[in-house]
């Protein structure tokens, strides 16, 4: 099925940021919307926002570190829409900082969200997809893992797991499902607000200041794969600011 319209689309991490740009222009182009996030008040928000476009939506709060949590919202879009077409693997952190600082709990918290996060999704939403013999993954990475800088050694080790997690599933996924990994740079989100380190957290805002793409950009990008028809599988696409090295 080509398009966006009548897809059901579950996306994590869709209370701000690049969750909430994706969740608003897939519900503009007809897409069914469901959405799971920490933030409670602010996944509300997002879910009245969907159904204000029209759109149909259902939402629940969970964290991607909790197996049962990810289970639980890919059923909610089986028991209430009747199927699941696409899995928007999109919650992440970046509590970034020198290795020699040794925050060990921040290098955990980032493995438990940004790659374990995106194993609870596959093994939530793999059964499913296998037995509607449909299914999309989008996983959302980043351009840190192409190109590491200084403070983002443990950051980057868990986009590139998600990279070549992203890319093993697509080979074992088989003519009936599509897998597609997506990359951005600088984006305009509260990314910075979980970095623990303030000297980092100031530079890192700034940067972003300066050149951070709007979350549109990379919604825009998710509805390009989505869109496409069942046989075309966009497997990698990477999004940047003009102005970012």
């Amino acid at each position: 099925m080509a398009g966006i319209e009548g897809k059901v689309i579950a996306i994590t991490g869709a209370s701000s940021g690049i969750g909430r740009a994706a969740a608003v222009l897939l519900a503009s182009r007809g897409a069914t919307l469901v959405l799971g996030a920490r933030g409670i008040d602010e996944l509300d928000g997002v879910a009245r926002e969907v159904a204000g476009l029209g759109g149909k939506v259902a939402h629940r709060p969970i964290g991607v570190t909790k197996r049962d949590d990810v289970a639980a919202l890919t059923a909610l879009a089986v028991e209430r829409f009747g199927q699941l077409d696409v899995l928007i693997s999109n919650a992440g952190i970046g509590p970034i900082s020198k290795l020699e600082d040794g925050r060990l709990d921040d290098w955990i918290s980032m493995v438990d969200v940004n790659f374990k996060g995106l194993l609870h999704g596959i093994a939530a939403a793999l059964p499913i997809f296998r037995r509607q013999r449909f299914g999309h993954f989008v996983n959302t990475i980043s351009t840190a893992g192409l190109q590491v800088s200084p403070t983002m050694a443990v950051y980057a080790a868990t986009k590139n797991a998600a990279r070549t997690l992203t890319e093993g599933l697509r080979l074992e996924a088989g003519p009936q499902l599509r897998v597609t990994g997506i990359s951005p740079g600088f984006v305009g989100t509260g990314f910075a607000a979980s970095m623990t380190d303030p000297a980092i957290r100031a530079s890192i805002q700034k940067s972003m200041d300066e050149m951070a793409l709007p979350p549109e950009a990379i919604a825009r990008a998710m509805a390009f794969a989505i869109e496409q028809p069942d046989e075309v599988d966009v497997n990698n696409i990477v999004v940047r600011p003009t102005a970012q090295a």
